[in-house]
């Protein structure tokens, strides 16, 4: 059974504790069977209904939008992706994208526009989806082509997106959009289009190494009423930025429950695994191997922890903390399921077993919501900025 000592760390309050053991039990229940030859969208789906029948979802949306919270609770949302990706890739996928996408409005929506888009979220009677990567704008968010034009009272938007989770399954997507003649960061903004809206379509579904609803999105001289653009015009790079900077550290604990998944299932394999007469585990090798991953699953999670803690406590930006949480936790979790699927040896590599299903899992965590590189890119320049500031006469 995965390390839960980590629950009694100054980070969490009692409720913290109360919601892992709520969704663990819930998770036990109803995501513990992973069978890739299901239809992976209706199993998508299907999870989002029941995270919202049980509440889960609230956790996903302000309490103004139909929420638990007055405000997104990043230790909550860290918990929730932690104990769901240690059960099932997919229902940490299902539930943390009805946060994902509707996070530009949970932060910078009007009241109507939370009334509007975020309580059928939350029940889990809508499905949501951030439209942000392009072909060539993935981690260059300022480089977006899509182009949203004033059009009366409304505005069209024409372009594609790709790369989008839940495309072609969700209900409602918000898209970033370059909005005027400001070039850069400095002409985007956020909108939110309803998934019927004419002009809009799914040119494609892409299938990835571990299955996942993915697709390429198109908008056609798609038009939109003026009151579903997010913030104001010119925000969008803000708006995308303050979204990331509270959904960064929740990848990071994802990968902290596949690699505390990867653990266990190298623990059990190890004590029932014989070797020239004696267990695995009597061996030095594999103890020093065991070793290393638990210390490094402790060490990202106290990186994410701090870094979601730090957010919860007020802090304006954590873009730091939240990089170095991802790109730490991601990194830590491919070596650690790595080093499961070698102790398991060839039954590792064969399909339907649960390390094997991990090891496709994980990868993609290295890649979304920001590479490794481009967080290294991250966490440099704040280190170097902050040196700048306090050498300064």
């Amino acid at each position: 059974m995965a390390d839960r000592s980590y629950l009694t760390w100054p980070f969490f309050d009692p409720a913290h504790r109360k919601l892992q053991a709520e969704l663990s039990a819930w998770a036990k229940q109803h995501a513990s069977h992973h069978d890739e030859h299901e239809d992976i969208d209706a199993l998508c789906k299907g999870f989002v209904q029941q995270l919202g029948q049980a509440g889960f979802l609230r956790l996903t949306v302000p309490a103004d939008g139909g929420g638990l919270h007055d405000r997104l609770d990043v230790r909550s949302l860290c918990i929730a992706r932690e104990t769901l990706a240690y059960h099932h890739g997919l229902a940490d996928f299902s539930f943390v994208m009805q946060g994902l996408g509707s996070g530009p409005i949970s932060l910078f929506g009007t009241p109507e526009q939370k009334q509007r888009w975020l309580p059928a979220v939350a029940e889990g009677k809508r499905i949501a989806a951030l439209a942000m990567s392009e072909a060539d704008a993935g981690s260059d968010v300022a480089n977006i082509s899509t182009v949203a034009t004033a059009d009366g009272n409304g505005f069209t938007l024409n372009g594609e997106k790709t790369w989008i989770s839940n495309g072609g399954i969700a209900d409602q997507y918000t898209v970033i959009a370059r909005l005027g003649d400001q070039p850069g960061a400095k002409g985007l903004a956020v909108f939110v289009v309803d998934a019927k809206t004419p002009g809009f379509s799914v040119a494609e579904r892409i299938d990835v190494t571990a299955p996942h609803p993915l697709g390429r999105l198109r908008f056609e001289n798609c038009r939109i009423p003026g009151d579903q653009l997010i913030g104001k015009p010119g925000e969008g790079f803000k708006i995308a930025m303050s979204n990331l900077d509270v959904f960064r550290s929740t990848v990071g604990a994802a990968a902290l429950g596949f690699a505390r998944r990867a653990l266990d299932e190298a623990l059990a394999r190890v004590r029932e695994r014989k070797v020239f007469g004696k267990a695995l585990a009597e061996y030095q090798l594999t103890q020093a191997r065991i070793a290393d991953m638990a210390t490094e699953i402790d060490a990202a999670a106290l990186l994410i922890y701090r870094s979601a803690w730090t957010k919860d406590q007020g802090a304006a930006r954590v873009t730091r903390e939240a990089s170095m949480a991802k790109m730490y936790a991601t990194e830590m979790a491919q070596r650690v399921v790595d080093g499961a699927v070698q102790l398991w040896g060839g039954l590792g590599v064969k399909r339907g077993n649960m390390v094997e299903s991990l090891y496709r899992e994980v990868r993609a965590l290295r890649i979304y919501e920001g590479t490794t590189e481009i967080n290294k890119l991250v966490i440099a320049g704040q280190t170097m900025a902050a040196y700048e500031g306090d050498a300064a006469p």
